[in-house]
C-alpha cells in the first residue's frame, strides 16, 4: 500500500481549518513522516506555516540540543550557528534559512522566523531554567500565540516543562547548577550558570490530551495521516501550575519509582 501524499496546499487548508491566521505566533512541535510522503519535504511544511501567519506573524520551532549525559561533571557546550539539533527534519531546516534566529540556550534553543522573535528569543541563555518565564516558551503564551503539533502527541509538548518549572515539581531540575558554555553568533564563548533538565524521569504527558480538548485549550484536526494539534499555552500552563501543585506528580508515570531512584532530598533549587 502506498504512503498518503500531502503537498503546500493540502497542509495550508488543514492550518486554516485549526484557526491559524495572518499576525498569529506559533511553536511547531513536527513530524514529518506522520503525513506520508510530502512533495516538497520539510520545505513545503516550513512554507505552509509561514504563509499561514504571513510577515506580521511569527514561527518558532524547537531545536533542542539537551542530552542525558549534561550535568555539572559533563556541562554542555552550544554552538548556536553549528550545534544540531535532535528534534527532526523540519526544524532542521527551518534552521538553515537566512531570516532565522536561534536563541542561545545551551540546551532547548528555538529557532524563529518573524517580527516577535527579538523579544521572544533574546535573554534565552539567562533563563534560569530552560522554560521558565524568561523563555520564548513562556513569552509565546504571554503574548497570546499558539503551540501547534503536527503528528506528535503531548510528549512532544516542551512548553509542559514550563508549567513544571513555574509550579517547582521535586523532580524535574537538577539539583545543582552547571557552568554551560555558549558560542554566540560572534563566536564569543560565554558562561552560563544555568539548572539543567533532570533526565530518566518517565513522563505521562499524554494523559492531559483529553482534557485539554475538553476544557476547549485544544483542538484537532487531520491531514492525511498527519493530527495537528492546536493549543493555547497560557491556558494550558494556568490549568497545568494549578493542577501540578495540587498533586506535584501528576505528569510522573511512576512516581513511588522516581522517588526511590533519586532519594528523599531530590528537588529543585533556584
Amino acid at each position: 500500500m502506498s504512503k498518503p501524499t500531502v503537498d503546500f496546499k493540502d497542509i495550508s487548508l488543514s492550518l486554516k481549518k485549526l484557526g491559524i491566521k495572518r499576525g498569529d505566533g506559533i511553536l511547531v512541535h513536527s513530524s514529518l513522516s506522520s503525513f506520508g510522503y510530502v512533495k516538497g519535504g520539510a520545505d513545503a511544511v516550513i512554507d505552509a506555516l509561514l504563509e499561514a501567519v504571513g510577515q506580521e506573524g511569527t514561527v518558532l520551532v524547537p531545536t533542542l540540543t539537551g542530552k542525558d549525559t549534561d550535568s555539572p561533571q559533563n556541562p554542555p557546550i552550544f554552538d548556536v550557528m553549528k550545534t544540531p539539533c535532535w528534534t527532526g527534519r523540519i526544524p532542521t531546516e527551518f534552521m538553515k534559512r537566512p531570516q532565522s534566529r536561534r536563541s542561545l540556550h545551551p540546551t532547548h534553543s528555538v529557532s524563529g522566523i518573524g517580527p516577535l522573535v527579538p523579544f521572544l528569543i533574546n535573554g534565552h541563555e539567562n533563563s534560569i531554567t530552560p522554560c521558565g518565564k524568561n523563555s520564548p516558551y513562556y513569552r509565546l503564551a504571554e503574548k497570546g500565540g499558539y503551540i501547534l503539533l503536527i503528528g506528535v502527541d503531548q510528549e512532544s509538548n516542551t512548553t509542559i516543562h514550563t508549567a513544571e518549572e513555574l509550579a517547582e515539581v521535586p523532580y524535574h531540575m537538577q539539583r545543582e547548577p552547571t557552568d554551560t558554555t555558549i558560542i554566540d553568533y560572534h563566536g564569543k564563548r560565554i558562561i552560563k550558570r544555568l539548572y539543567l533538565h533532570r533526565w530518566g524521569v518517565p513522563r505521562r504527558f499524554q494523559r492531559i490530551d483529553g482534557e485539554l480538548e475538553r476544557l476547549g485549550i485544544m483542538r484537532k484536526v487531520k491531514c492525511e495521516g498527519s493530527t495537528l494539534r492546536l493549543i493555547k499555552p497560557m491556558q494550558m500552563i494556568n490549568w497545568l501550575v494549578d493542577r501540578l501543585r495540587k498533586d506535584p506528580w501528576y505528569l510522573c508515570l511512576h512516581p513511588f519509582d522516581v522517588y526511590r531512584k533519586f532519594g528523599r532530598d531530590f528537588r529543585t533549587q533556584m
